[in-house]
């Protein structure tokens, strides 16, 4: 028999919760994918492409354009320039692009400092390059606790990942708290993978901080983005990693032999539409502040209680007023298989959950119909 790399890892939550939905039929508002269609360009972009007959393999850094373009939005909105040659690479999907960096830098004995609540893919990636993750908590407003990071700091520190915006919570991240991890790095010449799939979902008037604009930090940092957040499309699985040369060059390295490149007309459809259509980007933060508020205004007249999210297109509710004698884990099945509901419980995004927390996380990239619905089924709990 096989023995397993990973022997603790089952089937993720976030499949859990979705398949659990569909034996009970409840609405699914646990994993984070949008329920309405794509722009309509974009959709006729992609089959015209394939008509056209781009459909063998793209170069394994991706497409010209679609870097090309990647690099001027960059530029455009964190004033860093980019080779789009040496400095960006297109990978299918996110998670390939984290999973790729990960193995490129972390080596034997690895230690690796991420912050709980945290992405489920981390761990997995660190372990399988031979690292070991440490796990530093977030305060309980979800902000960096930059001396409990200094303490957790030791020789065998090679990467810090960090997420802003940042998936459960929808907190984000401060141009202090990359000084501050700039300075507390900077020594040992720490690496940075800085995950910023929802850089554009941010409300309220906030503006993203990211490491492509912090230049001591992304001197050592590999930036990785996505596609299919930011254009509708998590089905398409394409993201980016963007990092100095010579990171870039050894994140290739591994990027080759996972997946050579990602869907030829997929990249150009994208390419397509960033050119054609530059205010969708703009646009996004109120088009998802308007379904954060759709789903809060719902959730006045129920029993949970909440503040609204700050980005992502998650949502935290704290549920104690209704059950306290359920874990988050219990809960969120309970209001799958009993209420028609599906969330995703915020335990599963630690290595060691806080005492006494409560909260779900709820998924508002849906239709109005679907939100509507939400409210009705949220307040009759």
């Amino acid at each position: 028999m096989i023995q397993s790399k990973l022997p603790d890892v089952g089937l993720t939550i976030f499949s859990q919760m979705s398949q659990l939905a569909q034996q009970h039929g409840a609405l699914n508002l646990s994993q984070g994918f949008p329920d309405f269609q794509a722009p309509e360009p974009l959709i006729a972009a992609l089959g015209r492409y394939a008509q056209a007959g781009h459909n063998q393999y793209a170069s394994m850094v991706g497409v010209a354009p679609l870097r090309e373009q990647l690099a001027q939005s960059i530029t455009q909105l964190y004033g860093a320039t980019l080779c789009p040659e040496q400095e960006l690479t297109i990978t299918p999907g996110a998670t390939q692009a984290l999973f790729c960096a990960i193995q490129a830098i972390v080596g034997l004995g690895d230690e690796v400092i991420v912050f709980d609540p945290c992405y489920d893919s981390y761990a997995p990636a660190v372990r399988l390059a031979g690292g070991r993750t440490v796990h530093v908590p977030l305060s309980s407003d979800f902000s960096y606790d930059w001396q409990a990071f200094a303490q957790a700091l030791s020789p065998r520190t090679r990467l810090v990942i960090i997420n802003s915006p940042h998936n459960p919570s929808g907190a984000t991240i401060t141009q202090e708290d990359l000084t501050q991890l700039a300075q507390l790095t900077q020594e040992q010449g720490i690496y940075i993978l800085s995950d910023e799939v929802y850089e554009h979902l941010l409300f309220d008037g906030r503006q993203h901080q990211s490491v492509l604009n912090h230049p001591q930090l992304f001197s050592r940092a590999c930036v990785v983005g996505s596609f299919g957040k930011t254009f509708h499309v998590t089905g398409w699985k394409t993201g980016y990693l963007a990092a100095p040369p010579a990171l870039t060059a050894e994140v290739r390295k591994v990027h080759q032999y996972v997946s050579f490149c990602a869907p030829t007309p997929i990249q150009l459809a994208l390419a397509d539409f960033m050119q054609n259509h530059p205010e969708h980007i703009q646009e996004l933060p109120a088009f998802y502040q308007v379904k954060r508020d759709q789903l809060c205004a719902a959730l006045t007249e129920s029993r949970f209680t909440f503040s609204p999210s700050a980005s992502t297109y998650f949502q935290l509710v704290d549920y104690r007023a209704i059950r306290d004698d359920l874990d988050d884990v219990a809960m969120a099945r309970w209001l799958t298989e009993h209420k028609g509901i599906a969330s995703i419980p915020l335990s599963v995004f630690y290595q060691q959950p806080p005492e006494q927390q409560f909260l779900l996380r709820l998924c508002f990239a849906k239709t109005t119909a679907t939100l509507e619905q939400a409210g009705e089924l949220l307040c009759a709990i």
